[in-house]
């Protein structure tokens, strides 16, 4: 039945705009924090960034910019993708259709012309969300974030999001879905600069620079929103 209903234009649009009203009422309801408090400060100067996080933590980051800061997000070709991206346009932000492979190979899945829209919208002042995992495994960085850093020479700003309401779906990637009237929690890790000369063995030392990253944000970001360490 729900292969069914997903593959309806009129069910994905429904679909999305409950989505998009279900995440403004948890914004609206929310008790933010930011760490560091002068984020906006910081990313000024480094902008358009390429913003990343873990797939199921996503669903609140159009909340991160800010008026004037133009930005896109990767969204999958999936029957899910469409509805995440009906939702993020609602919120003003551009969506990229495809994805890559466990290997950051971006010749599947529509991702070589993805890969290169992003570069061209980070070169004509758009920043890029998009999640960090391997497609599929859950909370291990791939090398596609490093790799678009890279070819873009833009750097990467890890995001961690934590709610101290939530409930975690049995999905692959352990999707929160916050509830209203919470305690937010949105930590900007130190950027990720990555050199155009840089060679597979730097890749790989990024990559995993940005997986330590990620995960001490969340760390933080848990501890913020009272729960304490994950």
């Amino acid at each position: 039945m729900w292969k069914r209903l997903a593959r309806s234009p009129a069910f994905r649009r429904a679909a999305g705009a409950f989505l998009a009203g279900y995440l403004r009422l948890v914004a609206r309801t929310a008790r933010p924090v930011w760490e560091p408090l002068d984020v906006y400060d910081r990313l000024g100067p480094d902008l358009p960034i390429i913003l990343t996080f873990w797939h199921g933590q996503h669903f609140l980051s159009p909340f991160v910019m800010r008026p004037g800061m133009k930005a896109k997000v990767l969204v999958s070709r999936h029957a899910d993708g469409d509805i995440n991206a009906i939702a993020a346009e609602r919120f003003g932000v551009g969506t990229i259709r495809g994805s890559g492979d466990h290997k950051g190979r971006f010749h599947r899945k529509g991702g070589v012309s993805a890969f290169l829209e992003m570069v061209d919208s980070l070169a004509d002042g758009f920043n890029i969300a998009v999640t960090a995992d391997v497609p599929k495994i859950s909370r291990k960085a791939g090398l596609g974030v490093v790799m678009l850093a890279r070819a873009s020479g833009r750097p990467i700003y890890p995001l961690a999001i934590e709610s101290s309401r939530r409930i975690v779906l049995p999905s692959w990637d352990k999707a929160s879905v916050d509830l209203p009237f919470a305690r937010l929690a949105f930590v900007v890790g130190d950027p990720i600069r990555i050199s155009p000369e840089s060679d597979d063995t730097e890749l790989e030392a990024c990559r995993r620079l940005l997986q330590d990253r990620l995960e001490a944000a969340h760390q933080r970001a848990a501890e913020l929103t009272g729960r304490g360490p994950r």
